[in-house]
């Protein structure tokens, strides 16, 4: 199966876009960070996050439901580390991903085997770590850590 999404970013002024999704879905401002931005929007860097978080939240939302179990309010906080590569470029060098359950373990008799494939129906992560390094914890509601 393909599927195609199609994003037109068109520019309003210095770096400043209006990113469109589709019809549908409300347009959102797009900017780099100062100095030579204005922070307007979310910067490129901060739609990699998103997408990653919210590819991996659904992922495992997806690995529950195949057990019929629910995690809960999930959250995830994604952080996208950049740095110079061997051309003095900035790249984004490391993504870290802290994942919560919003419910308890006992409550999700399958977690264990879930734990092992969720990140396996991830699309975005999956083809963004060909490229940049994905680190996943995973806590409980409490705050234990599970990985």
């Amino acid at each position: 199966m393909n599927d195609h999404v199609t994003v037109t970013a068109t520019r309003q002024e210095r770096y400043r876009f209006e990113v469109e999704f589709g019809p549908g879905y409300a347009p959102i401002i797009a900017d780099e960070s100062p100095p030579i931005g204005d922070a307007a929007g979310p910067s490129p860097q901060h739609f990699l996050a998103a997408a990653v978080a919210n590819c991996l939240s659904a992922s495992l939302v997806f690995a529950c439901q195949k057990y019929k179990e629910d995690p809960g309010p999930l959250s995830a906080t994604v952080t996208c580390t950049t740095g110079r590569n061997e051309k003095n470029r900035l790249r984004v060098t490391q993504i870290e991903v802290q994942l919560k359950l919003g419910a308890a373990p006992e409550d999700l008799p399958h977690l264990p085997r879930i734990l092992e494939t969720f990140e396996d129906f991830c699309t975005v992560t999956r083809s963004v770590e060909h490229g940049i390094p994905v680190a996943v914890s995973l806590t409980t509601p409490d705050g234990t850590a599970l990985r």
